[in-house]
């Protein structure tokens, strides 16, 4: 291993991972980063792998050496420590073919002890007064040799991560909210990860929302057709074709390549090798054979009866968040609100600890068993209705 800074020690060959993996199986917690790009590809780019454990601190270069073994440090029985590690999982189980089996999100954490979507950096200088470097945002990861200065940032993310999780860890237990956050943890390991569905894309194009019939339908195809082929060439569906394009192509339906050229939205990325040809075909083929649910809508929409119910929830469950010092995206969104409304069996709020603080509740109110009232020493308060 090459020294990188005094804290940490450059991983980059075989030889020197295998010794760092098998410390990390010997341990009982670990904390973890990433650093990556993803500006033009589908799949992030993996460019570093932060690691520290008992004192240890290594920077991981997976540009020289191929990092798959840490599956078998995933596979212990020891808690891996991350911050808003979302993409992080994505791109670690995309390399790895693994996740840890035990996780700890220092920001989730920090949401169930009042904090709002904590930074790294704000988390420690407000937990352990420190007062970690400023971080270039166009930093360019993938650049080799990396610097001292992006060296000695990657391992500040690291560095204090445990220490600021026993802090956290231990409040939560003062403060009985234990099972909440295991249950948190639980759900963010079953998150779905990787490829996206191809047949759902188009839900993700705010601009076929006024799309119906025909247009809607070979909107759906050029839809999954664009990320399908962004999977396949490695690149951003924008860099395949632009949502203003899959619009256009969907309206115009061209069936020559010219045709094609003279749509809005559509540039030469787009006719490049090929894809021009496939893209006519994907209309051809969605114009004689429509799909079956052509006339979809984005999301299933609430009743008209239900949608007023959908901002009085939202500001008591505002409220309720504040009142409990939880984050309010941990505790409820307003789509977990609207799948509540909508009583569709996967909805968040129908299960576990969100139930019984938030489900339950708003059931009673749609119910007519509790009515919602404004208290001036209160707020907004769910109390027994009386019936005349």
């Amino acid at each position: 291993m090459a020294e990188a800074n005094p804290a940490a020690a450059l991983v980059d060959t075989p030889e020197a991972l295998a010794d760092v993996v098998e410390s990390l199986c010997q341990a009982s917690i670990y904390a973890v980063d990433t650093e990556f790009h993803r500006e033009k590809t589908y799949f992030a780019q993996l460019a570093l792998v932060q690691l520290a454990w008992d004192g240890n601190v290594v920077l991981i270069d997976p540009v020289a050496v191929d990092i798959s073994p840490l599956s078998k440090v995933f596979d212990t029985d020891a808690l891996a420590v991350m911050h808003a590690c979302r993409q992080d999982l994505e791109v670690l189980e995309r390399v790895c073919l693994n996740l840890p089996r035990r996780l700890a999100d220092t920001q989730i954490m920090a949401g169930f002890l009042g904090y709002t979507s904590p930074s790294l950096a704000s988390l420690l200088e407000k937990e352990l007064g420190l007062r970690l470097p400023k971080a270039d945002r166009l930093t360019d990861w993938l650049r080799r040799p990396l610097s001292p200065a992006q060296l000695t940032y990657a391992a500040s993310d690291v560095i204090h991560l445990v220490a600021a999780h026993d802090l956290l860890d231990a409040r939560l237990d003062e403060v009985g909210r234990r099972e909440w956050f295991d249950q948190a943890m639980a759900e963010l390991l079953l998150e779905p990860r990787g490829p996206r569905d191809p047949d759902e894309a188009w839900r993700r194009i705010k601009e076929l929302r006024h799309l119906k019939g025909k247009d809607l339908g070979v909107a759906r195809a050029v839809s999954a057709w664009r990320e399908s082929k962004a999977a396949e060439l490695d690149l951003t569906p924008r860099f395949v074709l632009g949502d203003l394009g899959v619009v256009g192509v969907s309206v115009a339906r061209p069936t020559t390549a010219e045709d094609l050229r003279q749509i809005r939205g559509v540039d030469g990325r787009s006719l490049r090798s090929g894809l021009a040809a496939e893209l006519i075909e994907v209309v051809a083929e969605a114009v004689t054979n429509p799909p079956r649910t052509a006339n979809g809508s984005p999301a299933p929409e609430l009743s008209a009866e239900l949608r007023p119910a959908v901002p009085l929830v939202s500001a008591w469950v505002s409220q309720l968040a504040r009142d409990l010092g939880i984050e309010l995206a941990i505790l409820a969104t307003r789509s977990d609100l609207e799948s509540l409304l909508r009583d569709d069996p996967d909805a968040r709020l129908s299960r576990g600890w969100r139930s019984e603080l938030v489900g339950e509740p708003i059931r009673r109110l749609l119910a007519g068993e509790v009515a919602l009232a404004f208290d001036r020493g209160g707020g907004l308060v769910l109390e027994p209705r009386v019936r005349g």
